[in-house]
C-alpha cells in the first residue's frame, strides 16, 4: 500500500516553501537557453541534455519518493506549489519572444545552432509548457484556465485541451481515444494517428456540447474562436519580432513541443486497456489504467505528472495532491519519461522492454481473457454513446 505522510514542518511557512521548492526545478531551462543563445557552440545542446540525460541521471542516484501528502490537505497550504504554474507562462513567453527577436539577428550562429537551440526551445514549451498547461487546464479557477490556453497556443496546439477533457479522460483505454496506443503498436504509427485524428476529434466533441445546450457549432462560445486568435496572436509575434525566420524557428520548436506531449501520452497509456462489457460498455478507470512512476527528480521537473494513475482517477487533484500506488494497483514504469521517452523512439527496444510489463499486467488485472486481438487491433466496439 501507498504511504502517507504529512510532516509538521509543511505547516509552517518555510516549510512551504521548501517542501515546493524543488518543482521550481523547471527555471533552470531559461538560462540554459540564454547560454545556447549567446555562446552557440555545444552549448546549443544543453537544454535537451538536462532534459534527457541529466535528470535521468539524477533520478538514478535520488531514487524514488513514494511518500504521500494528505489528499485533504487545504490549498492554502499549496500557494508555492501553484504558484510555479501560475508565472510560467509570462516566463516561457519571455522566452520564446527574446530568443525569436535575438537569434534571427545573431550572426554568430550558424544555421544549425539555431535548429539545435530552438529543438531544445521545444523542450521548454513542450515538456514543461504542455504539462503545466495539463495542470492547468484541469482547474476550476478562470485564470488558470486562460493560462493554458495561453501556453497551447505558444505551440499551436489548442485543441489538445478539448480533446483531453472531453475525450481523452472519458474514453481513455478504449478504441474511441486516439492516444491509447495498443500493445505492439510503435510511436510512428501511434503519433501519425493522433495527428490526423484529434483536431477533428477535439472538434467534435466541442460540437456536441454546444449542441447539447442548443447552440451550433459556430457559437461565440466555441473555444476553437478563442483558440484560433491566440495562435494567430502567437503567431504575428513571432513574425514582429524575428521576420520569417522567426516563424520557422517558432514553428520548429512548435513541432518538437507536440512530438514532445505525444511521446508521453504514448508511454502513459501504452498497452493498457478497460474490459469491454459487452454492447459497447467498458469498465469505469481504475490506478492500473496508466502507467506510474515515482522517480523522484523527473517528478520534480513534470510536477507530478508521472503519478498518471491517480491522476486519471481524480482529474481534479492538484499535482502536489496526487498519489503514488504501489505495483500491485498501478503499472510501474522501469524509469522516468525521460529516458522511456527515448526508448519509445526506437520501436523494437520499446517493445522488448515493455509488451512483457503489459502482457504481466494482463494476467495479473484480467486472467479471464484469453485472447487480446480484438483489443490489439483496436477493433472493439465504440463506447456507448460515442462518436
Amino acid at each position: 500500500m501507498s504511504e502517507t505522510t504529512s510532516p509538521p514542518s509543511r505547516n509552517s511557512p518555510g516549510g512551504r516553501i521548501a517542501a515546493a521548492l524543488p518543482f521550481w526545478i523547471s527555471l533552470a531551462l531559461v538560462p540554459l537557453a540564454a547560454l545556447g543563445a549567446l555562446r552557440g557552440g555545444w552549448t546549443v545542446f544543453l537544454l535537451p541534455l538536462f532534459g534527457w540525460t541529466v535528470t535521468t541521471i539524477l533520478d538514478l542516484l535520488a531514487g524514488l519518493d513514494r511518500r504521500n501528502r494528505d489528499p485533504e490537505t487545504d490549498e492554502a497550504e499549496l500557494f508555492w506549489h501553484r504558484a510555479i504554474t501560475l508565472i510560467w507562462f509570462p516566463v516561457q513567453a519571455l522566452t520564446l519572444y527574446a530568443l525569436l527577436w535575438y537569434v534571427p539577428r545573431a550572426a554568430h550562429l550558424a544555421a544549425w545552432e539555431k535548429i539545435a537551440l530552438f529543438f531544445g526551445v521545444g523542450v521548454i514549451t513542450g515538456a514543461i509548457g504542455i504539462t503545466y498547461a495539463h495542470e492547468l487546464m484541469h482547474q476550476k479557477s478562470r485564470l488558470e484556465r486562460w493560462l493554458a490556453d495561453l501556453l497551447l497556443a505558444t505551440v499551436l496546439y489548442s485543441h489538445f485541451r478539448s480533446e483531453h477533457l472531453l475525450v481523452h479522460h472519458r474514453y481513455v483505454g478504449t478504441p474511441r481515444d486516439a492516444v491509447s496506443a495498443r500493445r505492439g503498436e510503435g510511436f510512428p504509427r501511434a503519433f501519425l494517428r493522433v495527428l490526423r485524428e484529434g483536431p477533428a476529434s477535439a472538434w467534435r466533441a466541442e460540437r456536441q456540447k454546444l449542441a447539447r445546450a442548443g447552440r451550433s457549432a459556430l457559437h461565440p462560445g466555441n473555444p476553437f474562436w478563442r483558440y484560433a486568435v491566440l495562435q494567430l496572436a502567437a503567431l504575428a509575434a513571432a513574425f514582429a519580432l524575428g521576420g520569417w525566420q522567426g516563424v520557422l524557428l517558432f514553428l520548429w520548436q512548435a513541432a518538437v513541443a507536440i512530438w514532445q506531449l505525444e511521446l508521453v501520452n504514448y508511454v502513459e497509456h501504452y498497452g493498457l486497456t478497460r474490459l469491454h462489457l459487452g454492447e459497447g460498455r467498458y469498465e469505469h478507470v481504475r490506478p492500473h489504467h496508466s502507467w506510474n512512476a515515482d522517480h523522484r527528480v523527473t517528478n520534480w521537473l513534470l510536477i507530478n505528472l508521472q503519478r498518471h494513475s491517480d491522476h486519471h482517477v481524480r482529474p481534479d487533484r492538484r499535482f502536489p495532491l496526487l498519489q503514488s500506488h504501489d505495483a500491485e494497483v498501478a503499472p510501474q514504469l522501469p524509469m522516468g519519461y525521460p529516458a522511456m521517452t527515448a526508448l519509445a523512439m526506437v520501436p523494437p527496444l520499446w517493445r522488448r522492454r515493455m509488451d512483457p510489463r503489459v502482457d504481466a499486467w494482463r494476467r495479473r488485472h484480467y486472467p479471464q481473457v484469453a485472447d487480446w486481438s480484438d483489443y490489439d487491433r483496436g477493433s472493439l466496439p465504440m463506447p456507448k454513446g460515442a462518436s
